[in-house]
């Protein structure tokens, strides 16, 4: 039987708490969850690891956590049209993990299969693999 809410605040009532992870669909501003985003700024939990493929752009989509200081660590695939992103960056007030697309779909399927870990060949035999700047 589905269960409906009347609204997504309604819907993430009790639910979510400072600390936690959130792994959020769409891909750039297409297919994002919106009033959900929405519904976590409003809630004002903080420090939260965002999974995303990418945080949006100023004011719109996960831009809006940002905005509010919300976000702790992001891991994603591509971030780069949110000034405000690369801001708190450079400043140090925000971790992140970049994740080809492809690998980040991966941990996101292997994780919901209780797959703990798994090989990939992204970046072998690259300067990245080896460790140089």
């Amino acid at each position: 039987m589905a269960v409906t809410f009347p609204s997504a605040v309604e819907a993430l009532q009790d639910l979510l708490f400072d600390g936690m992870t959130l792994a959020v669909g769409g891909f750039g501003l297409s297919g994002i969850p919106t009033d959900l985003i929405d519904a976590v700024r409003a809630s004002g939990v903080r420090d939260l690891t965002v999974i995303s493929n990418n945080m949006g752009v100023d004011g719109i989509g996960l831009g809006v956590l940002i905005e509010k200081g919300q976000v702790r660590k992001v891991i994603a695939s591509y971030v780069g049209e949110n000034k405000l992103f690369a801001e708190q960056y450079l400043a140090g007030e925000l971790e992140v993990e970049f994740n080809p697309q492809g690998t980040l779909a991966e941990r996101l399927r292997a994780g919901g299969a209780g797959i703990p870990a798994f090989y990939t060949r992204t970046g072998v035999g690259t300067e990245v693999a080896e460790g140089k700047p």
